[in-house]
């Protein structure tokens, strides 16, 4: 109880503070009128993380991705299905050699106001063109810049504006991924006179095309945005969107607090589930507990992350590991059903096929199946006994957040006679020995830039062999390598499905991972919500939602 009073205390200080800083803060822009929106037009949540610039060209983090893309707008954007969609860009074709694509832009898109465009628009605006995103996708690659996000032009020669409305892109080499790409926020639109006349401080006054614009922020504490009156999208009724009057972030570190102001109604939603407050929530197999329904929902939907053990493909001979026999063996050693249940409360479903993940076309999971057979790999672990004699010891390495999870396993193994340890080193130096090699058998995980089976394969991909490449099993096959090659440069949908699903069927077979679960995104929100989804990449859109 006085935990929860200090608690308490605290969010009184804390609403307190939000309000006087909501009052008085200023605009970036003074010309625009500032008054407080009424709380039932405010949406509000955490950051947990620190956000470090709202310029979308860094927008590598989880706290910069959800901030920008209510900022920000691209030619594409991903809906709640994670399908590509128009945004900026009202329509494209794409060559028959899938090398082409020419973007149609719509006339009505705006740039937020600002100083930045006086005096030569008087009305402290302009509309968006085709030569603006010639200027935000060429700035991804210069090297003055040095965005994160310059991969994304990885695949592009060409990028030119035939008109103000028409934009056209060549690829080096076809990318059937590539509009899932410009959906990143990397991608966003961004005018040259706001990063010329802010400069560096163009991370802190971002003038973008979203349906909010940055009001007030200080950083570390509170960002604010607010409704953009000019915002180019309407819903079905004609009403111009969005329909919440402003955005309230604030950056609490530490997760429980957060949980508290969620549970007190100072937030409308939290993502993710902390250890600290799992069991206070939620029943054992991972439903809402009945106290709280009445008080908030909770929502869960796949997301584009698959957990797995990585071996080290490029081990000598004499190594367990260097054996499919004892690979396959510790693949089916294990009851992942049990694991998700008792270790997970299901949040996540047990894996079933091979890295691409639930939901994505392409994938081999099943509901029905199930890769525990404990007989199975008691057969091959006597198969190779009987050649080698025994199972020499070896070591799993871990970080601490997966410590629970990977001991499990290994009772699991331990009990059919595999004599595995597990090593708990810290997050940066495993990263360190999956990249350059150094470590023999590691926990890992892939979560999806972009929705496309391929994000995933390029793990086994020979040429993408660590530290080139995300390749970190150093796993080569050169039947797989072709049939990768074959499938980037098929147009038709269902049959690069078909190849994506032969592929990964292919690296599951030579075991150069042990895929653990696909993850499942978790969020738990205000109940008067309307309009609030997600989609697998874990998106916040606030276009659509309101308050009742």
């Amino acid at each position: 109880m006085l935990i929860i009073l200090v608690f308490y205390m605290r969010t009184n200080n804390l609403k307190a503070a939000c309000a006087v800083l909501f009052i008085l803060s200023v605009s970036v822009f003074s010309c625009r009128h500032y008054e407080p929106a009424p709380d039932k037009d405010v949406f509000r949540y955490n950051e947990a993380g620190n956000l470090l610039s709202l310029d979308p060209a860094f927008s590598r983090l989880q706290s910069g991705v959800w901030a920008c893309r209510q900022v920000f707008s691209g030619l594409v954007r991903l809906d709640e299905t994670a399908s590509v969609v128009p945004e900026v860009a009202k329509s494209w074709e794409i060559s028959p050699d899938a090398l082409g694509y020419t973007f149609h832009l719509r006339d009505d898109v705006y740039f937020h106001k600002s100083a930045a465009f006086l005096p030569q628009y008087p009305d402290s605006t302009r509309a968006v063109r085709a030569s603006d995103f010639v200027y935000s996708l060429g700035r991804l690659t210069d090297p003055n810049v040095a965005s994160p996000g310059a991969w994304t032009m990885n695949s592009v020669e060409e990028i030119k504006a035939i008109d103000d409305t028409t934009l056209y892109i060549r690829l080096k080499d076809a990318f059937p991924a590539f509009l899932s790409l410009l959906a990143m926020p990397y991608c966003a639109v961004v005018p040259h006179e706001a990063v010329d006349y802010f400069g560096p401080d163009f991370r802190t006054s971002p003038v973008g095309t979203g349906a909010f614009y940055v009001k007030y922020w200080s950083e570390g504490n509170m960002l604010v945005l607010r409704r953009n009156p000019d915002f180019f999208e309407f819903d079905e009724d004609g009403c111009r969107l969005p329909y919440l009057e402003a955005v309230n972030i604030t950056f609490l570190p530490d997760k429980q607090a957060a949980f508290m102001e969620f549970l007190m109604g100072n937030l409308d939603f939290i993502s993710g589930l902390d250890p600290g407050y799992a069991d206070e929530v939620l029943t054992p197999e991972g439903t809402l507990k009945e106290k709280f329904r009445g008080e908030m929902k909770m929502m869960t939907m796949p997301y584009l992350n698959t957990e797995y053990l990585g071996i080290n493909m490029d081990l000598p001979a004499g190594h367990p590991l260097s054996d499919i026999r004892i690979r396959r063996a510790l693949n089916h050693g294990f009851d992942r059903r049990k694991m998700m249940l008792y270790l997970r409360k299901n949040i996540g479903s047990p894996a079933t096929g091979g890295l691409i993940p639930a939901g994505l076309p392409g994938t081999m999971a099943s509901d029905t199946a199930d890769l525990y057979d404990p007989q199975l790999s008691l057969s091959l672990i006597a198969q190779y006994k009987a050649e080698k004699g025994r199972i020499e010891p070896f070591v799993l390495q871990v970080n601490s957040d997966y410590r629970d999870l990977c001991e499990y396993i290994q009772s699991e193994w331990q009990r059919l006679g595999i004599p595995v340890s597990v090593e708990v080193i810290q997050t940066a130096s495993l990263r360190q020995a999956m990249a350059t090699g150094k470590t023999d058998f590691f926990r890992a995980s892939w979560v999806g830039d972009y929705p496309d089976g391929e994000n995933y394969l390029s793990l086994y991909y020979g040429p993408n062999e660590s530290p080139k490449g995300p390749n970190y099993t150093h796993y080569k096959n050169s039947e797989f390598d072709r049939l990768y090659l074959k499938a980037m440069h098929t147009l038709d949908d269902s049959l690069r499905t078909d190849m994506y699903r032969r592929l990964d069927s292919m690296a599951v077979a030579d075991v150069p991972v042990i895929v653990l679960f696909y993850d499942q995104v978790i969020r738990f929100y205000n109940p008067s919500l309307e309009g609030f989804t997600g989609n697998m990449l874990n998106h916040i859109d606030l276009r659509r939602v309101k308050k009742g």
